[in-house]
């Protein structure tokens, strides 16, 4: 620890595994496979503990299934919104699975990818988000087809669907009941494939969660149309298992106590600004002292929330903010220039291996 330089993610794979043996089960269970979304979480170091549990990756982009390819080296499905000519013909060679948004991308490359399993996504018109942002199924959206009629026309080119209709959707009971609606609603199609991706964003790691019930839902389903499900988790595969660790630079006041700490919501954490969440800080809340944490930036909202603390911050008071892994260290970025936090793992032996420090060098390479 005292090798490592505020600010740092650190990953700790105990958390991890807790996460990774919830897979075993539910593989073991269901029979469902499980794959890694690398646009939620993709620090390759990971990978070769990940993959002990899970059967591959899905992937949002060319350069995503090139790094689930080459790094994690299982199955390597990757669904975009759209390709381009040259994504496809560079896909088709480290590709398992490539799933198309709309009939006419399908179309348009069929012929290329006769070799290939090609899927299609639908748009079943019901999801769970408690973000519009983030919500598949809203009004006009771009993801999926939403003409069961079309699906039905090309059921010739496909051999699988994908439904990716949930975020963070922690309610089993909301998950049964979708899928009861797509099972019916989708029949004639579920019938004539033989795999269904039902995507990611079910929070099943959360504490409590009904996983027998789970189980057998997912098993269920497979067994009445024998397809073989694919679940494509990333928040649930890392959630509590990494956090940002910063320290005060400054306390000022504007009426509020506030400290200044030497990293940046927006460059370090800019989930939080996309969806106006606070950071987890673990603590009680309960404490006599009152702050305003803030970030380093030049940016007047970079703001991680307002807590209570038992001691007072100073200068060199170190702050740890929880649950800091999924869509935060992939979406990491250099405004103002701030320093990158590096990245660091405590293995599973309580040792702390640094994978990653960021210089001067990066940030300029980063520009042109």
């Amino acid at each position: 620890m005292k090798q490592l330089k505020t600010p740092y993610y650190l990953i700790n794979e105990h958390m991890l595994l807790k996460n990774l043996k919830i897979m075993k089960y539910i593989k073991e269970y269901s029979g469902t496979k499980l794959l890694l979304a690398l646009k939620c979480f993709s620090t390759w170091s990971t990978f070769d503990l990940i993959s002990k549990y899970m059967d591959g990756v899905t992937s949002s982009s060319l350069y995503e299934a090139k790094l689930g390819y080459y790094k994690f080296k299982k199955e390597n499905h990757i669904f975009s919104v759209a390709y381009s000519d040259n994504d496809i013909q560079l896909l088709k060679h480290i590709s398992d699975k490539i799933i198309f948004n709309s009939i006419s991308q399908l179309e348009l490359f069929y012929r290329t990818l006769q070799k290939s399993q090609i899927g299609l996504r639908i748009n079943p018109g019901v999801s769970y988000s408690k973000f519009i942002l983030a919500d598949p199924s809203q009004k006009y959206s771009k993801l999926g087809v939403n003409s069961t009629k079309e699906v039905i026309s090309v059921l010739n080119k496909i051999s699988g669907v994908m439904f990716h209709y949930n975020c963070e959707n922690a309610n089993y009971q909301s998950f049964s009941t979708m899928l009861d609606k797509i099972s019916l609603k989708y029949c004639s199609i579920l019938q004539n494939v033989q795999w269904v991706s039902l995507g990611g964003g079910v929070y099943f790691t959360k504490k409590g969660y009904p996983l027998d019930k789970f189980c057998q839902k997912l098993k269920d389903f497979s067994n009445q149309f024998k397809v073989q499900i694919y679940l494509e988790p990333g928040e649930a595969v890392v959630t509590n298992s990494c956090e940002l660790i910063t320290t005060v630079l400054d306390v000022v006041k504007n009426i509020k106590e506030i400290a200044i700490v030497d990293t940046s919501v927006a460059a370090h954490m800019p989930d939080l600004l996309i969806y106006r969440s606070s950071a987890k800080i673990n603590n009680n809340n309960l404490g006599r002292y009152n702050y305003i944490i803030a970030g380093q930036s030049c940016l007047a909202g970079d703001i991680f929330g307002e807590y209570k603390f038992e001691t007072i911050l100073k200068p060199g008071s170190i702050i740890r903010f929880q649950d800091t892994a999924g869509y935060t260290i992939v979406q990491k970025n250099w405004f103002n220039g701030l320093k990158m936090p590096s990245i660091a793992i405590m293995k599973l032996d309580g040792n702390i291996k640094i994978i990653k420090k960021f210089s001067y060098i990066d940030f300029l390479n980063s520009l042109s």
